[in-house]
């Protein structure tokens, strides 16, 4: 099948002559007004490398990242010393988790713009998804040389470091973020995160308000909250954080498994069998599910569920307490 033209590639809002619109400016203007792929159909129009960045930027925003990567391509082709393309076309190879290419882009990028701060921060982005800290470590630094005051950068950096297991130094960077940014509802939120690692959850709680004040859509921080209620055996408290989280997404995971666990501590065993239901559902192969769900069935006297579930998750790999074990043995008559 032969490629389509441009026009066909495009919606045509409005056909004019060049006395109406005589600058191609009219063309960069609608499209990340209207958010869509609009074609200005002018006389002699040709499209430039900024129109093709401009409608991948477009599809990027709406996570199409194939059709931006298309309009990237042809960006860099028509320009191929067009720096932004290459860096828009890097972070979405980064989004499609094709790392090597991405890194590729951003490499381009540098030299081509060896002073551009964004590159350096996302091409270390990309390494720490790939698990190359260093690497990651010494693109950040070099971000900050060039950019002092970059608060998305010690946001970076702390998440390195908290990989690392490396927490006051993430403490500090996400400290800078705040101080630079003292509305940056993220740098809150990781700070939180990572005090609740360290067991700080007095110090965790207060930075994840802040977070859900700045953002109250927050799903992130409404569960590292609930997680740290939950650990301070405030077990209400954190079954209303992991129901709002769930509210904003109902897709979280982990949300449904933590507050089956609340619900298990507090004795209310059909929710809690609700839960790690929706877990399994999401997500077949989660032994740990498995192994509480089967807690709770015990809860319940459901003995021959629980059995059933405890087989499954031991199938899985999840090792099961031997303590459960024995419990249940005796508890089901399966003893001897």
């Amino acid at each position: 099948m032969p490629r389509p033209n441009l026009v066909e590639r495009c919606i045509m809002m409005c056909v004019c002559s060049k006395e109406m619109f005589s600058s191609k400016e009219m063309f960069k203007g609608i499209v990340p007004a209207l958010g869509v792929v609009v074609c200005l159909f002018l006389v002699g129009c040709a499209v430039t490398p900024e129109e093709y960045n401009t409608l991948g930027i477009a599809y990027n925003d709406k996570g199409e990242y194939d059709k931006a990567i298309l309009e990237y391509n042809r960006a860099v082709k028509a320009n191929p010393q067009y720096a932004e393309a290459y860096y828009n076309r890097g972070r979405a190879y980064s989004s499609k988790k094709q790392y090597d290419r991405a890194i590729m882009d951003f490499n381009k990028v540098l030299e081509i713009w060896p002073l551009f701060a964004e590159a350096y921060n996302n091409r270390g982005a990309t390494y720490g998804a790939m698990g190359q800290y260093e690497l990651a470590l010494s693109d950040f630094s070099r971000a900050l040389e060039i950019k002092p005051i970059y608060a998305e950068v010690y946001i970076s950096r702390g998440l390195i470091y908290y990989d690392k297991g490396q927490y006051e130094q993430a403490v500090s960077d996400y400290g800078r973020a705040i101080e630079i940014n003292p509305n940056f509802a993220e740098a809150y939120c990781n700070r939180g995160v990572t005090y609740n690692a360290i067991d700080e959850y007095d110090k965790a709680i207060p930075d994840l308000n802040r977070a859900i004040v700045i953002n109250p859509k927050y799903a992130e921080a409404y569960y590292n909250r609930g997680r740290a209620y939950a650990i301070k055996d405030q077990h209400d408290a954190a079954i209303s954080d992991y129901t709002k989280t769930l509210e904003i997404d109902k897709d979280y995971v982990k949300a449904y498994y933590y507050r089956g666990r609340a619900y298990g501590v507090k004795g209310e065993y059909d929710k809690a069998i609700s839960d790690f239901s929706k877990v399994i559902e999401i997500d077949s192969g989660d032994g740990e599910a498995y192994c509480n769900r089967g807690v709770a069935y015990a809860g319940k006297r459901q003995f021959d569920k629980a059995w059933e579930d405890i087989k499954k998750a031991e199938g899985l790999g999840h090792k099961v307490s031997t303590d459960f074990l024995r419990v249940l043995l005796v508890a089901s008559g399966k003893e001897g």
